[in-house]
C-alpha cells in the first residue's frame, strides 16, 4: 500500500524491529551474499587476537540493507528515490535493531509528490548504529 501525502505530516514517525538477535550465522550469510569476507566480520580469532575487537561484527551494509527494507516496506516497492547513510556504531552478534523513518518534509517537483525522511537505526541499548536520509515518491 503506497503512502498518501494527504495522510502524512511533518514529524510522523514509522518504526520497525529489524532483528531480535543478530546471529553470527546471519553475518556470515551476508558475507557470502555480498562477497565481502573481511575477517573482521567472519574470523573470531583474527578479530579478537590481531585486530583487538571483542568479537566479529556486522557489515555496515548489512545494517543498511535491513534498514532499507524497513523503508521500502513503509513507502512501497519502487518508490524510494534516494537513500544514504552514515554508520555511527558497530553492530555485534546478539544485537537487536530497531529502525525509524521520520517525515522531514513533503514536497512537489515536476508534478510528483515526494516525502523526505530522516532515518535512524538503534540497538537494544538505544545506541544509534546508523543515521541517514531517504526520499520517496508518494501519492498526493
Amino acid at each position: 500500500m503506497a503512502l498518501n501525502a494527504s495522510k502524512l505530516k511533518v514529524g510522523d514517525v514509522h518504526t520497525a524491529r529489524l532483528v531480535d538477535d543478530l546471529t553470527r550465522t546471519q553475518i556470515v550469510q551476508y558475507a557470502g551474499a555480498s562477497g565481502d569476507y573481511n575477517p573482521l566480520h567472519t574470523d573470531e580469532i583474527f578479530t579478537t587476537k590481531v585486530a583487538g575487537y571483542p568479537s566479529v561484527f556486522a557489515h555496515g551494509m548489512l545494517t543498511m540493507g535491513m534498514t532499507g527494507k524497513m523503508l521500502t516496506d513503509y513507502v512501497g516497492d519502487t518508490r524510494l528515490t534516494k537513500y544514504g547513510v552514515r554508520f555511527t556504531s558497530q553492530v555485534w552478534p546478539g544485537d537487536a535493531l530497531d529502525a525509524s523513518a521520520t517525515v522531514k518534509a513533503i514536497t512537489e517537483r515536476d508534478g510528483k509528490t515526494f516525502v523526505e525522511l530522516d532515518v535512524a537505526t538503534t540497538n537494544q541499548n538505544g545506541v544509534e548504529v546508523l543515521s541517514g536520509y531517504a526520499e520517496a515518491r508518494i501519492d498526493p
